[in-house]
């Protein structure tokens, strides 16, 4: 990697007035936690027996509803799409997985009744794709009129609106009729939203890009407030939803202390201090406990890289990050002498977190995947090295030459690659020979990941971006290259629904790694940058998953 800076690019002028100041230095805010995990204790986070008892009991009931529900009727999609929202999903997977089997073999049949309305059409599409499935999206031409549109009697149909806007967000390039579907339900919504807290929050933000641990406390109280709602189900999502946070909080208790063990506040002031935030986005990938092991290494690799993000970006001069990518691909203790003292702590500290996780890895007999964790970041770091040498030339890429790039340097290569590292069930190696290939999921990924930062972080980044490129390539204005730019994440998403059909032979749960990191980005790079100003949004979100509890009373008047 590296290659060479073409000298007679245009020079980029408007970033880089102070280019001959060999250290950029940027300011981030402190954590706004600062030691307030610390205070959790194993005592504070123990799961009692009795708890452990009753969530088996509701468990069990939830079972016993699953069983009489008839797959064929709009109850079973109800109770099937509440228990995904509720985010007890994973425990009823082989029933759900029967269900919608079922509901697949028997797709034409069903959707051709004649009583069969919008709402239950859209929903039974929604939940068969959301799953994988392939199902033809032809079957709301009934919803038009002669003239090819829309029939405005819809329009009244609220539930049947809402159902079709969400199931429109399934659409892979070329399905016409999903495109009218959302800009049409999108229009009639938006003119509801005030008066319903339910589509407020859909326009806010689908199902499909929700992530579960937000979209269940989002959805608890709309489910309550449903008529048909079941208590057991709600009771059981409560309970579960608790129990949960206090595994999360114990594992976010050990994170705070290994990162304040590692002392980078104090030693790296330029970095962002962000280890809870860093928890939180590992937390979207995947919450449910049986990865636990894998979270926990997740969250230190991603710690590790945003102080390297941080080094590139906006402290380390050019000299040094030479020496750094060098000392990475070398992977050698050894390599240290080379580096400025800043750098040697943190090289140090570096080799010695992926030196722990191989230790955990090797419990499990699965030490061969650092491989392809370590082999990632040398890439990452590259590509850092590459995105330096324009910022400090003063060069601007073409589109071309950028996303190549900054593909990369999005870390969610990196980041998918990883997450499959700490998964303790059987993962073949078949699938980090793909996910390290770069097929079109995972490039989809990173083009929403980079883009969604490139819009929100344009104004202060002190380094190039996708928006700056764009307008010095096509001369146009900054406006039109939003709207181009928009318009690529949106190409994205039909790219991810289209592999998630056709990848008959990933298995899912490594599909759903990949999109749940996308569902990330996708909220915390929505109108700002979330993670580096993690006062505002961030804050109250890991308020709501990680410290307040779902109070049981608030459901049920107890």
């Amino acid at each position: 990697m590296g290659s060479q800076i073409n000298a007679s690019a245009a020079p980029f002028s408007s970033k880089n007035l102070g280019i001959e100041v060999a250290r950029r230095s940027v300011t981030f805010h402190p954590s706004v936690w600062k030691d307030y995990f610390l205070s959790y204790t194993s005592t504070m986070t123990e799961i009692s027996s009795h708890e452990e008892r009753e969530l088996q009991r509701l468990k069990e009931e939830v079972k016993k509803l699953l069983a009489v529900t008839p797959d064929d009727s709009i109850h079973k999609l109800d109770l099937i799409d509440a228990i995904q929202r509720l985010g007890i999903g994973y425990h009823f997977e082989r029933e759900t997985k029967e269900s919608l089997q079922y509901m697949y073999d028997t797709y034409r049949e069903s959707c051709y009744k004649q009583n069969e309305d919008l709402r239950t059409i859209a929903l039974r599409f929604r939940l068969l794709r959301q799953q994988g499935y392939y199902v033809p999206c032809d079957v709301f031409n009934k919803f038009k009129d002669q003239e090819g549109k829309f029939e405005e009697s819809l329009v009244s149909n609220v539930r049947g609106l809402l159902s079709m806007y969400e199931a429109a967000q399934y659409g892979v390039h070329g399905e016409e009729i999903l495109e009218e579907a959302l800009k049409f339900s999108t229009f009639h919504l938006e003119s509801m939203k005030n008066n319903s807290r339910e589509i407020s929050a859909a326009l806010e933000m689908p199902i499909h890009k929700s992530l579960t641990r937000v979209e269940m406390k989002k959805f608890l109280s709309i489910y309550q407030e449903d008529e048909s709602h079941d208590d057991v189900l709600l009771k059981f999502s409560i309970l579960d939803f608790n129990l949960l946070q206090k595994m999360h909080q114990n594992e976010i208790s050990e994170i705070t202390r290994w990162w304040k063990a590692l002392e980078f506040c104090e030693k790296l002031p330029f970095i962002r201090d962000r280890a809870v935030e860093g928890y939180f986005w590992i937390l979207a990938v995947y919450f449910e406990p049986q990865y636990s092991l894998a979270r926990k290494i997740l969250t230190k690799v991603i710690g590790m890289a945003s102080v390297i993000d941080d080094i590139y970006d906006n402290y380390g001069t050019l000299d040094e990050l030479v020496l750094f990518t060098n000392a990475i691909e070398s992977w050698n203790i050894n390599a240290v002498d080379t580096l400025p003292s800043y750098m040697k702590y943190f090289y140090k500290s570096l080799l010695d977190v992926y030196v722990s996780i191989e230790e955990e890895l090797g419990k499990i007999g699965q030490t061969y995947r650092i491989h392809y964790a370590i082999k990632e970041l040398k890439k990452l770091v590259w590509a850092y090295l590459e995105e330096a040498k324009w910022t400090y030339s003063g060069y601007v890429p073409t589109m071309e030459e950028y996303m190549k790039v900054e593909l990369v340097t999005a870390g969610y290569m990196m980041l998918c690659t990883t997450s499959l590292v700490g998964i303790q069930e059987h993962v073949p190696k078949e699938a980090f020979y793909w996910i390290t290939s770069e097929p079109l999921l995972i490039l989809a990924s990173s083009v929403i990941c980079r883009l969604m930062d490139d819009l929100v972080g344009q104004e202060f980044e002190q380094k190039i971006t996708a928006v700056d490129c764009y307008m010095n390539e096509k001369g146009v204005s900054k406006e039109e290259t939003f709207a181009v730019l928009r318009k690529e994440i949106a190409n994205a998403w039909k790219d991810i629904n289209q592999e998630c059909l056709s990848l008959t032979t990933i298995p899912m749960v490594i599909i759903e790694r990949v999109i749940n990191i996308t569902r990330v980005m996708n909220l915390l790079y929505r109108e700002e940058d979330a993670y580096t100003n993690s006062k505002t949004k961030l804050k109250s979100l890991v308020i709501s998953v990680l410290i307040q509890p779902v109070t049981i009373e608030s459901y049920f008047h107890l």
